[in-house]
């Protein structure tokens, strides 16, 4: 009797070791899906746009995060002076510029290199 406890016992010990081995993989696995899906492309999405404020010249069209359309005219560091209308002008942070806006011509433009890029 007591020596198939002892077997029991064994064999449980050696089962709960390849368990947890196995959890430990499912988590790192779990988080290396989380970095691949998720965070690397939200870092990719953030550097483009930060270099996107940092091109930022006068005459630009822009969007602000608090939904103005304006023309940029006027860059002093990291303040810029807005036209949203004939003779209003406001100062904003560039950091408050959701995203430059290009012409339609400028887009028709890329969109035709963007498939020219792709037949090649």
């Amino acid at each position: 009797m007591f020596i198939s406890n002892a077997y029991a016992q064994t064999a449980a010990a050696t089962g709960a070791g390849a368990s947890l081995t196995a959890n430990v993989i499912q988590i790192l696995l779990i988080f290396l899906v989380f970095y691949l899906l998720l965070i690397r492309p939200q870092q990719k999405k953030l550097k483009e746009h930060e270099a996107e404020l940092k091109a930022i010249k006068v005459g630009d069209k822009v969007l602000t995060a608090g939904g103005l359309y304006a023309v940029v005219r006027k860059i002093e560091n990291d303040d810029l002076t807005l036209e949203i209308s004939k003779g209003v002008e406001v100062t904003a942070h560039r950091f408050t510029i959701r995203e430059v806006l290009a012409d339609k011509h400028e887009v028709h433009a890329q969109k035709q290199n963007a498939k020219g890029k792709k037949n090649v």
